[in-house]
């Protein structure tokens, strides 16, 4: 068994969809830590060890999930990606997404499908978004309510590319019907949407407010 994830992760890199996928990967994380080193924000130790962490916990995950349409589930560990986007940035929630989808295909289904791989990795990277504010810093209890608003919007923007790239991916690198896409896009993005803003948010507020909380007994002793 995971000798066959291993031949099938290495192998669906090999294809033409996997090069396209780790180029654009690449890129895109390349780009993001160029600018945010130029900022003063490069990515720390802490950052790689959680990208590590969230990356095998969402594989894992992944494979608790309900059938809801043609090869498309309903998961719950949807969830971790705009949580570690929010913690720990962009580029960490983009490769926990990314990794975490690729890994899981691989180990349950012989072989990786890149173009939905782009759709976690697209919801785990816009999560991030909402550091772009310096002030937000939920593991130290600052989370206002303009900031939970902001992972609401960056996180329907996130689902928007993800979907785009589903869709392009599977109708023009795989040759797949784009009616049979339509349907699963639409299926992904309801799924989504309530594990995301019903729980995935409000999980990120409820950690700020209890880590706000705690500062505040700290204090207090």
């Amino acid at each position: 068994m995971n000798m066959k994830g291993i031949k099938g992760f290495f192998s669906s890199i090999a294809t033409t969809q996997g090069i396209v996928a780790v180029v654009i990967a690449v890129v895109l994380c390349a780009v993001v830590l160029f600018f945010g080193k130029k900022f003063g924000k490069p990515m720390s130790t802490k950052t790689v060890v959680a990208i590590g962490i969230g990356a095998a916990l969402y594989a894992a995950l992944s494979a608790l999930s309900i059938p809801i349409g043609p090869n498309t589930t309903f998961r719950l560990a949807i969830i971790l990606l705009p949580i570690f986007g929010a913690f720990f940035g962009p580029t960490a929630g983009f490769l926990v997404g990314f990794i975490g989808h690729a890994l899981n295909d691989a180990f349950l289904g012989g072989n990786v499908w890149w173009s939905w791989v782009f759709m976690s990795a697209m919801l785990g990277f816009f999560g991030g978004f909402v550091r772009l504010d310096r002030r937000f810093d939920p593991l130290n209890g600052v989370c206002t309510k303009v900031h939970m608003l902001s992972m609401y919007i960056w996180s329907a923007v996130g689902m928007a590319a993800g979907s785009l790239m589903a869709y392009f991916g599977d109708v023009y690198l795989y040759g797949e019907p784009a009616e049979k896409l339509f349907i699963q896009v639409t299926l992904a993005n309801i799924s989504n949407l309530v594990v995301i803003f019903v729980i995935g948010i409000p999980a990120i507020g409820l950690i700020a407010k209890s880590r706000s909380k705690s500062k505040g007994l700290v204090k207090e002793d």
